[in-house]
């Protein structure tokens, strides 16, 4: 009697803002880095204080700070997801256009998206999903225009289909240019176009991991 292999059973990891928290330990002092839209909206929150990261936004902030107090917004202040923010000190408000040359022109040292799919080689996508409107945004210039670009997204979707996948089914937004992936379940670097497995989250063996993604990887596991 033939059926339908299970899906495999959910595994609890990082939240949403674990994963923010971990990816934002791995940020270098000095770093000038944009923000696109969800998971890495919650970066600003775990900044180490001991480390100078300026903060990006593609609509034109060079320097947020910390999420505005409540009674504090500004409606003309606002990162790429449009919550309320402040600025650091020595922030810089530009237009779209000098916005879009300091992506353009290779001055920003990491970008972090959210992704729909990320493939095994480091293939992007995550700017349309079929039958829905189209959200491109910034997305292509800044991984064209940025040497690092990291990932940080729930390991599986809605409905528990692997994100990192052998290869991407949706359109890409660019090909070949993760390289690194953080997940609820796992931290992800590309190497020489290949995923390696590099940390498994606090309470997720290897084969959790292995169960919930149907890309090829290697495992270079500390310890």
């Amino acid at each position: 009697m033939t059926g339908t292999i299970p899906a495999p059973a959910p595994v609890v990891g990082r939240t949403r803002e674990g994963i923010a928290q971990r990816l934002a330990e791995d940020l270098q002092d000095g770093y000038v880095v944009n923000l696109g839209v969800g998971i890495p909206l919650l970066v600003p929150r775990f900044l180490p204080a001991d480390k100078e990261v300026v903060l990006h936004a593609e609509n034109g902030v060079l320097g947020i700070g910390a999420e505005a107090a409540p009674g504090q917004e500004d409606p003309d202040l606002t990162d790429a997801g449009k919550q309320p923010i402040t600025l650091i000190s020595g922030a810089a408000i530009t237009d779209s256009a000098l916005s879009f040359a300091i992506i353009r022109g290779g001055h920003l040292d990491c970008t972090i998206l959210g992704a729909l799919q990320v493939s095994a080689s480091g293939d992007l996508a995550n700017w349309y999903v079929p039958g829905k409107n189209p959200a491109v945004g910034g997305a292509m210039d800044l991984v064209a225009g940025t040497p690092q670009v990291w990932v940080a997204m729930e390991h599986v979707d809605r409905t528990g289909r692997p994100k990192i996948v052998p290869e991407c089914t949706m359109p890409l937004t660019g090909k070949g240019v993760v390289t690194r992936v953080y997940t609820d379940l796992a931290v992800f670097h590309v190497v020489d176009g290949a995923l390696r497995l590099v940390e498994c989250a606090p309470g997720v063996t290897p084969e959790d991991v292995r169960a919930n993604t149907t890309a090829p990887y290697t495992e270079h596991l500390a310890g």
